[in-house]
């Protein structure tokens, strides 16, 4: 009888212990619904591309750093390593016209948003020189494959020679050839996230000099299973001026590796987004993949959770966007 009365104690103090560091729900917070921008580095960079195509629509702009163009490794592992990492003379980086195919192909069949969506956006590209993960190459097929519906004038692309494969911030201790975890580097006095978020929404207020909002851990297990390699945890950052409503959303995609299954609170702290938040009236939704399917905490831009990938039914885009909704419906 001690031993079942101990055992329930202990129970019953496990689950309280759960309850206490549950995450809680994403709240409402009355976002204004236009004016959605996404970004992200390396398979985020990937995503925050299919998300951008999927929902041209709504998407108004997508920072790009050390990716590649809609639909690069056409459901391909061998291509996601070759073609849209390091291309090569027998893989190369693929052409504007197959990829277009693609898009048309999708949006016909009602999975994307039509791509005339796509022609009021704004793109921002990023590329190391001493990139040995995602080669310069494969930036340049995406400029090539965002070209056939904007202006060059709409495109801006940055190639810093020295940086390694990272998000590059003033900030950052590691030196800017690093290609190490957590993939967050120092070139001098470039800032990638407030050069991206001014190309994308336009001049903004300076940066804060700490961000003193709220880096929310939100249940993210309501949006999508864990069959879609989506954490239980997600985060968003919540500027104090932002609980009154009105403001714009940017989804900011993790690179592999970086997701706080790994790295912890290290991207979404550290990764530069936060202090331009802070005074512009900007949440910055930071959703997070799992490591439960073996992928390095990638998101899914080769087809691993199937061949819907790089639609709108796309289990880890659908997540997403069902987050950004919740974002902008009124408390």
């Amino acid at each position: 009888m001690k031993n079942f009365k101990a055992r329930a104690i202990g129970l019953a103090a496990a689950c309280l212990f759960s309850l206490a560091h549950a995450a809680e729900p994403l709240p409402a917070l009355a976002a204004e619904p236009e004016n959605l921008t996404v970004s992200g580095l390396s398979s985020g960079a990937f995503m925050a591309v299919q998300f951008h195509v999927a929902h041209s629509s709504r998407v108004r702009g997508a920072g790009i750093m050390a990716g590649g163009p809609y639909y690069c490794a056409g459901g391909s592992v061998l291509k996601a390593l070759s073609s849209c990492m390091s291309p090569n003379f027998f893989m190369p980086a693929p052409g504007p016209e197959p990829l277009r195919a693609e898009v048309d192909k999708q949006a016909a069949a009602g999975r994307i948003d039509p791509p005339d969506g796509l022609r009021g956006s704004r793109v921002w590209l990023l590329s190391g020189g001493r990139d040995a993960i995602v080669k310069s190459a494969v930036t340049d097929a995406a400029r090539a494959f965002y070209l056939q519906w904007l202006p060059e004038s709409a495109i801006a692309f940055e190639h810093l020679p020295d940086a390694g494969h990272a998000m590059i911030v003033p900030s950052a201790k590691a030196a800017c050839e690093m290609t190490e975890p957590p993939y967050i580097n120092h070139c001098g006095d470039f800032d990638a996230p407030g050069r991206l978020l001014a190309h994308l929404l336009g001049k903004l207020n300076p940066r804060a000099q700490a961000a003193g909002g709220e880096l929310l851990a939100f249940d993210q297990s309501g949006f999508a299973a864990q069959e879609a390699g989506m954490a239980d945890t997600g985060y968003v950052y919540i500027p104090a001026s932002c609980r009154a409503g009105g403001c714009r959303i940017h989804v900011a995609f993790h690179g592999c590796r970086q997701n706080a299954d790994t790295a912890g609170e290290t991207w979404t702290r550290q990764s530069g987004y936060n202090e331009w938040a802070e005074t512009n009236r900007l949440l910055v939704l930071y959703p997070q993949t799992s490591n439960a399917r073996d992928t390095n905490g990638c998101w899914d831009w080769w087809g691993y959770t199937g061949p819907a990938y790089h639609t709108r039914a796309a289990p880890q885009i659908a997540a997403v966007w069902k987050m950004v909704e919740r974002l902008a419906e009124k408390p």
